[in-house]
């Protein structure tokens, strides 16, 4: 049976679920790798890894390091897999995009799926460069069982397409920070076995 852990980074900043945090590369906070380290040591016992993927990002390569734990683990990096391009929402606050730029951020509530911030990208943007890269993870056949270290949107446009639900959806999908979503493949299908939990 083939196994992909899908695990968010941990923590970025305080005041990270008040902002929008797309590509922009920041450090997760000690507060964030402490997660991630809790979070390794519920899964060594239970699974060994045969490979981790992550994203460019500082956040996400980190949170790829502190999966491996010092043990002999190929971490292959993926720029296909980094978070979505917020371009010039970057690390605003959403209340102040809400107030500055209101028929904006009003056009993002009615279609949430295609609408594009100035510079940025869309979910189904996210969603067309993110999904070659999973299958191509998911068919290599010399790996049974591999963590993706990756983004909340990255792990809910993965998550619909798994589900078979719509990107307009994604955000019913809770990605806390350094949670782990389970993929089993059970009769060559995939499962999704479980959504933003604490491990196995």
């Amino acid at each position: 049976m083939r196994t992909v852990l899908l695990i968010r980074h941990g923590l970025v900043s305080e005041d990270a679920e008040s902002r929008f945090l797309g590509a922009g590369d920041l450090p997760m906070s000690a507060t964030g790798e402490a997660q991630v380290r809790e979070l390794t040591a519920r899964l060594r016992p239970r699974v060994a890894l045969d490979a981790i993927y992550c994203s460019d990002l500082k956040r996400s390569q980190r949170t790829a390091e502190l999966l491996a734990g010092g043990q002999v683990v190929p971490i292959r990096v993926r720029p296909a897999l980094r978070e979505i391009d917020m371009g010039d929402w970057d690390g605003l606050l959403r209340r102040d995009v809400a107030a500055r730029r209101p028929a904006e951020y009003a056009a993002r509530g009615r279609d949430i799926g295609n609408f594009r911030p100035p510079g940025g990208e869309s979910f189904a943007d996210l969603a067309a460069r993110v999904l070659p890269c999973w299958r191509d993870i998911v068919e290599d056949g010399a790996t049974q069982t591999v963590a993706i270290a990756g983004h909340a949107g990255v792990n809910r446009v993965i998550l619909c397409h798994l589900l078979g639900a719509p990107l307009a959806n994604l955000f019913r999908i809770a990605q806390r920070p350094a949670c782990a979503n389970v993929i089993e493949w059970r009769n060559n299908e995939p499962v999704v076995a479980l959504i933003n939990g604490d491990g196995l």
